[in-house]
Order: structure tokens, then C-alpha cells, then sequence
């Protein structure tokens, strides 16, 4: 299998390092840079799966660039920050972020965090043919459905991935919070029905006649099969 290609955009050398030690012992290949200046160029020259990128780089804001990153590029960024103040998390979430560690922070942490994104975000495999009503690219974190591509919210975007991968197997709001949230223990399961609400009504507006969603009493959601 080939190795997730990680990019770490950090100013701190000792961090760094560490961040490499841990990520290439988990069976990533690490490249390291120590300001933001550079990163494009190399977004645009090379194959990157993920990139850690700090907040506060001595060039450039990470946020920032970040900004600057999503202009041409949907690579995942988990953001590294000295700074735990919510409204800098929120709007680095905002901005194209997709996830966000607070120094200090463990290695194992951090590893966690960027196998959980690559899961997410990483190339799956074609649908067969026959299921193609769902179209996904999880390089541009694009769904099309019925050939029309789908405007969709960070988290709406993250659940109709989950079934359009399975389609036909029910998931329970739990499983589906663990598999679109970051933080699914701060969630709770009321929220996965108003997601579901708001798919199904972006989803009759490309298809009135068709909900491809379907309800299972007491149990879950799943995604109907087509043939």
C-alpha cells in the first residue's frame, strides 16, 4: 500500500522533528518545511495526502494561507496552534480546515487525528457502474448526484459519504456521528436527524421524484441501492 504523503508546515524545528518521528513510524513519508512561503509550490509540484500546517508562522498566517491553499486545492489541513480560543478553532474550520490540535499535544494524539482524516478524505474506490446516481470525489470534496454537483456543508458532505460508499447498509446516528464528526461525544443524535433534513431537501431539489434516503424506524439511515 502506499504510504499517505504528509506535508508539515512548521517554524519550530524540535516540533517538527517530532511530528515526523511519529507520523513515519506509523507509516507515513514526512516532509518538513519551516514557513509557509514554499508550500504552495510544492502543493503544486507534488503528490500531498495531508498537510500540518501552524497557525503562527514567522511569514505567513497559517489561517491565511490556508486561505490560499483552498483556492486550487481541497488536500485535508489539520491546523496546529499555541492558542485554544474557540473562535480561532471555529474559524479555522471555517476557512477549509479539518481538523484542529492545541500545543502541547502528544504524538499520539496527533497520529490519531491524521489516520481519522485520511480515512475520510483518502481516494475510494468506483462504484460499480450500475450505483452511479452518486457521484464522489473525495479529492475536491465534490458529491454530484444525478449528474449535478451538490453544495453541501462540511458535515452534510461528510455523512452522504458514509452512504454513498455503502449504499443499501444501514447506519445507526451513532455510527454515522463516529464516522462524520470530529468530535462525536459533543454531538448529540437529534443533530444527525436535522443533517438528514437538510440533505434530503438539497437532494429533492435536484430529483423532486426520487429520496434516495431511507429511514429506518428505531434503527438508522441508509442510502437505497440502485440498479
Amino acid at each position: 500500500m502506499v504510504k499517505p504523503r504528509i506535508l508539515v508546515v512548521e517554524d519550530e524545528p524540535a516540533i517538527a522533528e517530532t511530528i515526523q518521528y511519529a507520523l513515519e513510524t506509523d507509516g507515513c513519508e514526512v516532509h518538513c518545511v519551516f514557513c509557509g512561503g514554499v508550500v504552495l509550490g510544492l502543493l503544486q509540484s507534488n503528490t500531498v495526502d495531508l498537510v500540518i500546517l501552524d497557525i503562527g508562522l514567522p511569514d505567513i498566517s497559517g489561517i491565511e494561507l490556508c486561505k490560499q491553499i483552498r483556492k486550487d486545492s481541497m488536500v485535508p489541513v489539520i491546523f496546529l496552534t499555541a492558542r485554544s480560543d474557540e473562535v480561532d478553532r471555529v474559524v479555522g474550520l471555517e476557512i477549509g480546515g479539518d481538523d484542529y490540535i492545541v500545543k502541547p499535544f502528544s504524538p499520539r494524539e496527533l497520529s490519531a487525528r491524521v489516520k481519522a482524516v485520511l480515512r475520510r478524505t483518502r481516494q475510494a474506490p468506483p462504484a460499480p457502474a450500475e450505483r452511479r446516481a452518486f457521484e464522489l470525489n473525495r479529492a475536491k470534496r465534490l458529491i454530484s448526484y444525478c449528474g449535478v454537483a451538490l453544495e453541501l456543508s462540511r458535515y452534510e458532505y461528510n455523512m452522504l459519504e458514509v452512504f454513498v460508499e455503502k449504499p443499501g447498509q444501514v447506519f445507526s446516528r451513532d455510527q454515522l456521528m463516529e464516522r462524520a464528526w470530529d468530535e462525536p461525544d459533543a454531538s448529540m443524535d437529534r443533530t444527525v436527524d436535522a443533517h438528514i433534513k437538510n440533505l434530503r431537501a438539497k437532494l429533492k431539489l435536484v430529483n423532486p421524484d426520487s429520496d434516495p434516503i431511507i429511514t429506518h424506524r428505531g434503527v438508522g439511515y441508509s442510502l437505497k441501492e440502485y440498479s
